[in-house]
């Protein structure tokens, strides 16, 4: 059995700027790095974070989120095959939008 490391140097520099990546856990802040990623990240780091979790780990954690970027949440909808009414951040719009919405 083979066992999988998260090597988060492998990940563009401005996604984790603001915590310690050594103090990372793949598994307690597998929501914010998820999060990260599917809102910040470029293709290469999406290739890394899907070979670590999995499409169907990824939507999992994704379909708990509050919040997510219109894009993220078409992105992570169409390749999990799951609707977006199915992502609590699609049903439960926040009651005092942004200004811009870009």
């Amino acid at each position: 059995m083979e066992i999988k490391v998260l090597d988060f140097s492998q990940f563009s520099p401005h996604l984790f700027w603001d915590v310690n990546r050594i103090a990372l856990s793949p598994e307690k802040d597998k929501a914010y790095i998820i999060k990260q990623i599917l809102e910040f990240g470029k293709i290469e780091d999406w290739f890394l974070l899907r070979n670590f979790y999995g499409i169907e780990e990824i939507a999992n954690v994704a379909q708990s989120f509050r919040d997510l970027d219109p894009k993220a949440l078409s992105f992570i909808a169409l390749l999990s095959q799951r609707p977006k009414h199915a992502f609590r951040c699609f049903t439960f719009q926040q009651s005092i939008p942004k200004h811009w919405n870009f």
